[in-house]
């Protein structure tokens, strides 16, 4: 019986969820309020959920793990800063900035799998490279971008886009806060996780679709799959567009949830940790579904909410605790990543 549990969780989600149920008893202990704790992971699950469901279609097209998921992310933050300077309401510009994301994200995808199409079997590796060299390029174009609204350059007549623009009085939480509510103190974000399962639902349809089928083909054996007469190339180049597009999404999703855009060099790692979350939740770097996104987003997000808080009142001084979380967010992707390897082997 407990042999079949470990087999079917998995030893990697076992660990993470006997660490995140002592953590709740730690946090217990030191009278921290569950009830916000509990608020904090969901939100940030729902922020983070849409970053690790880009993962999906470049797994099932074969590409593996989305390294070059930074890409899609400066599509999403070029069509947020032309929502703001477009200077309409919070909730169309927040139609509007999904909207050019998607299109932009999805162009660009297509020219970067076709790119990936040239460097088959060294995909993670060249996304990495590529991701860092358009985000740098981004920065050139930062400074020199055109936008106008006070809100987005910087102040006194300065060049350039300043490093943080702020969503106030734009769509700042608009679907954080959208039909939430209250549940034994718990603030349920109704509306980002609504929007969240729309997307799962989206990869549900697209993935029992006939161009969904033919990219899980390419992605379990491309002999094959070329031999029962599919272009892999075509599959290979939708399922990086498609991954593309919904990076660019997931950036929209991301900030208005937290109130701001990042901009420059912050896209740089942030496709470490839902590449973490995704392997986490069950994924390898060959199969791959919704749940192990979900599951996984879910276990790493809610660790890392609760661990920060415990290590601050256990180590009141210093930056230990920020130390503490840095090391094990990046130990459990370290793992994550080598668990990986060892699952397709």
């Amino acid at each position: 019986m407990t042999h079949d549990i470990i087999k079917k969780l998995g030893l990697p989600r076992i660990i993470i969820i006997a660490f995140v149920i002592f953590l709740f008893i730690v946090a217990g202990i030191q009278g921290q309020n569950m009830a916000t704790l509990i608020t904090d992971s969901l939100t940030r699950f729902g922020m983070n959920l849409v970053f690790s469901l880009a993962m999906l279609p470049a797994i099932m097209s074969g590409i593996g793990l989305n390294m070059g998921l930074p890409i899609g992310i400066v599509c999403g933050l070029l069509g947020g800063l032309v929502s703001i300077e477009a200077g309409v309401s919070p909730l169309m510009g927040l139609i509007i900035a999904i909207c050019i994301a998607i299109v932009v994200g999805f162009a660009v995808g297509v020219v970067y799998g076709k790119l990936l199409n040239r460097v088959k079997g060294s995909e993670m590796l060249i996304g990495n490279y590529l991701g860092s060299c358009v985000i740098y390029l981004m920065c050139m174009f930062w400074f020199t971008a055109p936008f106008k609204d006070p809100a987005i350059i910087w102040p006194m007549g300065g060049a350039g886009i300043r490093t943080t623009v702020a969503l106030t009085g734009y769509y700042e939480k608009i679907l954080l806060n959208v039909l939430s509510f209250k549940v034994l103190g718990v603030t349920i974000p109704t509306g980002m996780l609504i929007f969240g399962a729309g997307i799962c639902a989206l990869i549900y349809f697209f993935s029992n679709s006939k161009t969904g089928v033919s990219l899980q083909s390419v992605g379990n054996n491309p002999s094959y799959a070329n031999a029962a007469g599919i272009n892999v190339n075509r599959a290979r180049v939708i399922g990086a567009a498609f991954s593309t597009a919904l990076g660019a999404l997931g950036i929209i999703v991301y900030a208005q949830s937290y109130g701001f855009f990042q901009m420059y060099e912050a896209p740089l790692t942030m496709s470490f940790v839902p590449m973490a979350a995704v392997l986490l939740g069950g994924a390898t770097l060959k199969r791959a579904n919704i749940w192990h996104a979900v599951i996984g987003t879910f276990l790493f997000q809610t660790m890392l909410t609760i661990a920060l808080p415990v290590a601050n009142q256990m180590f009141p001084d210093g930056d230990i605790s920020e130390m503490i979380r840095i090391m094990t967010s990046n130990g459990i992707i370290l793992y994550a990543l080598a668990q990986a390897g060892e699952q397709d082997s």
